[in-house]
């Protein structure tokens, strides 16, 4: 009779252990990193979310983990610009879920708030925006000015939601094939223009290197010619008799031709 009392008493032991482990395990959420939890109990929606880690709740708490993380939503659409041209855009916008709205979020859109919220506000925005552009600023560098305006569209839509729009960017602009061939075109003769311009700038520069030079010249010459005279010329040609009369070979020097300049013989 002991040993059944004994049995018994072990048996609600056991019991009571596996009551108090099934406790802790409904009264136990663990958040993964990058996300917050959501307590809903029986529909009552708690504005204070988990955070990453493991935490107490009551049991019979669902937590519903939502994402905080960066993340990536991509849209692929065909919508006319300014002059009615369709184009084909892909565009991708990053944004993440601010933690405090997170509660927000769930009682009034739901889980799924990227397909409700962000997708159309996407769409829309890319229609939009893409309207005021004519489609040469798709294909040129200002591709990043209409990025700048989807992504303040997008920002002013999401905000007070509590989502929090970080970039649009525009992987792939496809244009009509004739209005492609129209732009390259039109770009090449830009660059063959601006290449003419170079060329002619360069020749231009070089002319005027050489009317400098010239005239540097001419004005050297002019200096020269000034400083010449008839006097300076017998004078230099009396030192130069004087120096030949003072070498060894034989030589006549007749002085005072009608130039008035020695005149050197030899008689080799």
């Amino acid at each position: 009779m002991q040993r059944l009392l004994d049995l018994l008493g072990g048996f609600r032991v056991g019991l009571l252990v596996v009551a108090v482990l099934i406790l802790l395990y409904l009264s136990t959420a663990v958040v993964p990193a990058g996300h917050v939890g959501v307590k809903d109990f029986f529909g009552q929606v708690s504005d204070k979310v988990l955070q990453p880690g493991i935490s107490l709740v009551l049991p019979g708490t669902r937590v519903l983990r939502f994402s905080v993380q960066t993340r990536e939503i991509k849209e692929t659409a065909a919508v006319p610009t300014s002059e009615g041209l369709i184009v084909n855009l892909d565009v991708s916008l990053l944004f993440r879920l601010r933690p405090d709205a997170a509660a927000r979020i769930y009682k009034t859109v739901g889980r799924q708030f990227e397909q409700v919220v962000i997708d159309p506000q996407l769409r829309s925005a890319i229609r939009d925006v893409t309207a005021e552009y004519e489609a040469k600023f798709l294909y040129s560098a200002s591709r990043e000015m209409v990025a700048q305006n989807m992504f303040r569209h997008m920002k002013n839509a999401l905000d007070p939601r509590g989502i929090e729009a970080e970039q649009v960017l525009l992987r792939s602009v496809q244009l009509p094939p004739l209005l492609t061939t129209a732009i390259q075109e039109k770009l090449q003769a830009e660059q063959q223009a601006q290449r003419m311009r170079f060329v002619l700038d360069r020749e231009r520069q070089e002319a005027e290197r050489k009317r400098v030079e010239g005239q540097g010249i001419a004005d050297f010459q002019t200096i020269v010619a000034k400083g010449i005279s008839a006097e300076l010329l017998k004078w230099k040609a009396i030192e130069v008799a004087h120096e030949l009369s003072k070498s060894p070979n034989s030589k006549i020097i007749v002085l005072g031709d009608k130039s008035g300049l020695p005149i050197i013989l030899t008689d080799k």
